[in-house]
């Protein structure tokens, strides 16, 4: 493959720290692809590609009038985290659902960081989000997010930055295993080498994570997973998933709730469940406490769950972690409860609900990024120095009649990776990444995450729904790392 027209312009390269020459854990996989021809390349790509389209790996766009499910794009050159790297990444990321939790626990109880004036108690009180019914509700194991997916970014000085904390339902996980079973296809006599951490645990650990909240210490819970249907963007992952842990996928038309107790409708007859991983959001959960024309949810689940006979994961009312108001206060709440610098910084954020925060942002509107607090997917958003004058007035007007749903941040240079097109041959694309973050007898994360990568041309949107494709992303093994700079790292054929 041709890398002597590779430019990493004015942005961090994860491959090339500038010049010709790739940093010491990717100089094995760049000789490799170096000895790899365009046409074997292509051929690899086309394969994985059909692999893909056969076993069903896609995903669903909304209000996409050409069709409602689409194969997620994959590129193959996957990106590389160095162990140490990774190390600090995830020291950073179990500080953080720690402080998560310990703030759910306590805002659906004490509020003593709100009685300390912590967080301002408007914040929490205009928050979407935030389920009052859970107040006093005591969870399993005092655990609210059991499955976390932050995204992290890397900028242009290098360093890590926490985008944004999905604590309700976050979605990827199986295209991040998916991506890995296809390219050990596609490299089969390099990959055994390249000395990656394996993924492929994370359906046992889940499995862990879900058993370990069983009500009263069942040692032998019945497990499920609660999907929305087959029209919900990520039915191919609860259907994944499902297998992956070998539990059953149900509806919510195939459950139902007597004495305050969750029974599955079965061939044989109604069968106790105890714990629901459940993919789908507060407001269709039940129809009885949320929303009433809810066709999606199970009559009494609320009920069963408060008296403590059903667990659920994640918890009802995570949902005010997705907050991007709340987001703003994470730092705030890791010195809080733990009295611990945040170890991941925020990108800075401005509240639009803060009078001096908002005049800045209507004052640079055009230097800035807007977002809905409550939106995801890339949809409710301004790329301010990519919009159009029109776009911009459309979003001061709506800023100023609704405040407190909209935060701004700096355009932060995403770093990039070599991707490949067939236009352009191997271009820098932009990325972030969503690590998995598992809560049960303690913290863990599989080592790897779901790299998301802008496919068109100067693109900063990652998102599967705005065009985007994904990556391999590759933790290395301390011991099996590649040699470090200067010393000669062998080529070798894929």
């Amino acid at each position: 493959m041709d890398f002597t027209r590779y430019s990493v312009d004015q942005f961090f390269d994860e491959m090339f720290a500038g010049g010709d020459e790739p940093r010491a854990h990717y100089r094995r996989l760049f000789e490799a692809l170096k000895n790899l021809s365009e046409e074997e390349y292509q051929a690899k790509q086309k394969a994985v590609d059909h692999a893909f389209l056969r076993q069903g790996i896609t995903f669903t766009v909304y209000h996409d009038q050409e069709g409602t499910e689409r194969i997620f794009p994959f590129d193959l050159i996957p990106r590389i985290i160095p162990a140490r790297e990774w190390a600090y990444l995830e020291e950073g990321l179990i500080q953080r659902v720690t402080a998560l939790n310990l703030f759910l626990e306590d805002l659906y109880h004490d509020q003593k960081i709100l009685k300390d004036g912590i967080i301002p108690r408007h914040v929490v009180d205009s928050a979407e989000h935030f389920r009052p019914e859970m107040k006093g509700v005591k969870v399993p194991q005092g655990i609210y997010v059991h499955i976390c997916g932050s995204d992290l970014i890397r900028g242009a000085d290098g360093g890590w930055y926490v985008l944004e904390d999905n604590a309700r339902c976050p979605s990827g996980v199986s295209y991040m295993l998916e991506n890995r079973q296809a390219i050990k296809r596609a490299f089969p006599r390099f990959f055994p080498r390249a000395g990656v951490a394996p993924v492929a645990n994370y359906g046992d650990e889940l499995l862990k994570v879900l058993r370990h909240i069983a009500p009263n210490n069942n040692p032998d819970p019945t497990v499920v997973i609660l999907t929305p249907g087959p029209y919900n963007s990520a039915y191919f992952e609860h259907c994944f998933l499902a297998r992956q842990m070998g539990i059953e996928i149900v509806e919510g038309r195939d459950l139902i709730v007597q004495d305050d107790r969750v029974y599955m409708r079965t061939t044989r007859g109604l069968q106790r469940v105890h714990v629901i991983y459940r993919r789908l959001n507060d407001d269709f959960l039940d129809p009885c406490v949320f929303r009433r024309d809810s066709m999606l949810g199970v009559p009494g689940i609320m009920r069963a769950y408060q008296a403590g006979n059903v667990a659920l994961a994640n918890a009802v009312g995570t949902g005010a972690c997705d907050d991007k108001v709340m987001y703003y206060y994470v730092p705030r709440m890791i010195k809080y409860y733990l009295d611990q610098d945040p170890i991941l910084p925020n990108v800075e954020t401005y509240l639009a609900g803060e009078a001096k925060d908002r005049q800045y942002i209507l004052d640079n509107l055009d230097k800035l990024v807007v977002k809905s607090a409550n939106e995801a997917g890339g949809y409710g958003m301004l790329m301010g120095p990519k919009a159009t004058k029109e776009e911009i007035e459309e979003f001061r007007l709506k800023i100023i009649d609704n405040p407190r749903n909209f935060v701004a941040q700096p355009m932060i240079s995403l770093s990039r990776v070599p991707t490949w097109s067939k236009e352009h041959g191997v271009a820098g694309r932009h990325v972030d990444l969503r690590p998995f973050i598992l809560y049960g007898d303690k913290p863990r994360i599989v080592p790897g995450g779901l790299t998301r990568v802008a496919l068109r041309p100067g693109s900063m949107v990652v998102n599967s729904s705005q065009g985007g494709g994904s990556k391999d992303t590759w933790v290395l093994r301390e011991d099996d790392a590649p040699a470090e700079e200067g010393s000669a790292a062998p080529s070798q054929s894929i």
